[in-house]
């Protein structure tokens, strides 16, 4: 008489392992003597592996709270600069002066290394500034920016060859990636990068918009 020996393999022992999760805790000495592979060493004990898959998920987690805790400060010191800009932007006695502030908030709090303003109309005040150019808003020049002021949202991200000429002009050349805030009404302001990283599609650009609007508001006090 012959014994019949059934073989099973090696994935229906695996099956049958996720079926019975709790299976090692009857047998904890097998845990403790199954080696598993590793593909950057010798191999280890099941229980090892498990704790170093453990130190690795908690080195990830960590990490990640650490981003997150680093976005959360970011965001804080942004939102409390925005609430200054609002309050320095309703101080100002001229259209002049509030570009002015608005121009320095936006360089210092996006770290932005060039500044450029362009209004539909001339503001008393700003006449001969390197930074400010005037362009009508009918004017052929803007047409690539048509969308932007239509639509009223801020543009980050590596621009249009167009967009960086009229924005930079000669400087065009140190401008890699930029920050773009059309101002309703009044034109556009561009805060350029040589980081070609530093500004790019899909970051945040909620301030910016908070900034634009506190923009507006503080500019309609000198309209009529």
């Amino acid at each position: 008489m012959s014994d019949t020996v059934e073989k099973i393999s090696a994935h229906e022992v695996a099956a049958w392992l996720r079926r019975h999760p709790k299976f090692l805790q009857q047998f904890p000495d097998l845990a403790m003597t199954m080696v598993v592979p590793r593909e950057d060493g010798p191999a280890a004990s099941l229980a090892g592996y498990q704790l170093e898959v453990l130190r690795d998920k908690n080195r990830e987690l960590s990490r990640r709270l650490h981003d997150l805790f680093a976005i959360s400060q970011e965001n804080e010191r942004l939102a409390v600069r925005t609430h200054q800009l609002t309050l320095a932007l309703m101080r100002q006695a001229t259209p002049a002066d509030t570009v002015r502030a608005l121009a320095a908030s936006l360089a210092e709090d996006f770290n932005g290394d060039l500044v450029r303003v362009v209004l539909f109309e001339p503001v008393a005040g700003l006449e001969g500034s390197d930074w400010v150019q005037v362009v009508p808003r009918e004017d052929a020049l803007l047409r690539p920016f048509v969308d932007a002021l239509r639509e009223g949202e801020p543009l980050c991200g590596r621009l249009h060859p167009d967009k960086q000429s009229l924005l930079y002009g000669a400087r065009v050349e140190d401008v890699q990636s930029t920050a773009l805030l059309p101002l309703e009404g009044v034109g556009l302001i561009a805060v350029g990068s040589r980081e070609a990283n530093r500004f790019y599609p899909g970051m945040g650009t909620l301030f910016l918009r908070m900034m634009g609007e506190a923009f507006a508001a503080a500019m309609q006090r000198f309209a009529g």
